[in-house]
């Protein structure tokens, strides 16, 4: 049996005068090595995206964090050059995305930005600059080479008694994890419940309320501690089980007719 496919949208980045549509390496890692499922990577454009035509060949979407943040006039809000940098064709593309597969039942795991983006694509919507707020933290990444930060740094966060997070990761209460950000959750989308916070009140981990399937977002970043960390690897290998358990319900009689008509 060929394995489960897992879409992840595209962040646009630009390389020696070159634009490319990229995706960073350790979510494509943890969802080969750990999920074990296979990926594609989805374009990112502004505008002639068609979602379903997407949804139609996938079993499940990994929506990744990203050095760039959603644009504040999706969530009704001035933006200033302190809230950027921005990626429109990302958030073009990823909040349809969401909605839909929320729509249809597809499992979704959401990360860091992908967290941000799922809050407001259900009508929620964003803290800037979350440290410089009073009795906030600094979440930002330490000052420390890239190759360090994420195995360097641990703070605890409290999952939720009873939560979909609490059932996938086998535990409760305190758990160590690597949560690096700008940005967090200020008014938490009337869909989304929310499973697990810092110590100081930030929002880390989330799920839809009415999903047809699995549908969580963390801000903390499970796809470096993947293969090593006990809750990281839980989280994906619950989020493979889900796409696999959805891509055994998409035989011949539940494909969209063109999709079964090719198989047949």
């Amino acid at each position: 049996m060929p394995k489960p496919i897992v879409a992840l949208p595209a962040d646009i980045r630009e390389f020696e005068g070159t634009v490319w549509h990229a995706t960073p390496n350790q979510y494509v890692k943890a969802a080969l090595k750990v999920a074990d499922v296979m990926t594609f990577i989805i374009p990112a454009f502004e505008e002639g995206n068609d979602t379903d035509a997407i949804l139609d060949r996938v079993d499940g979407i990994l929506v990744s964090g990203s050095a760039t943040n959603v644009h504040p006039s999706l969530y009704g809000r001035e933006a200033t050059e302190a809230d950027g940098p921005f990626d429109i064709a990302r958030d073009s593309t990823s909040l349809p995305l969401i909605r839909r597969a929320i729509e249809r039942g597809i499992p979704m795991l959401a990360i860091c930005r992908g967290l941000q983006e799922l809050n407001v694509a259900l009508g929620g919507t964003l803290a800037s600059e979350i440290h410089d707020q009073p009795g906030m933290w600094d979440h930002r990444k330490p000052n420390v080479p890239e190759r360090d930060h994420m195995y360097a740094i641990r703070q605890p966060v409290f999952v939720r008694e009873g939560t979909c997070i609490a059932r996938h990761l086998g535990l409760s209460g305190e758990v160590q994890i690597n949560s690096l950000h700008r940005q967090a959750i200020a008014e938490t989308a009337p869909r989304l419940t929310v499973e697990a916070t810092a110590e100081d009140g930030t929002i880390e981990a989330v799920s839809v309320i009415d999903a047809k399937g699995f549908a969580v977002g963390v801000q903390w970043h499970p796809e470096y501690w993947a293969e090593t960390d006990a809750p990281s690897r839980a989280l994906f290998k619950a989020f493979g089980d889900a796409v696999r358990d959805y891509a055994a319900t998409r035989g011949a009689g539940t494909r969209p007719a063109k999709l079964a008509a090719a198989a047949g």
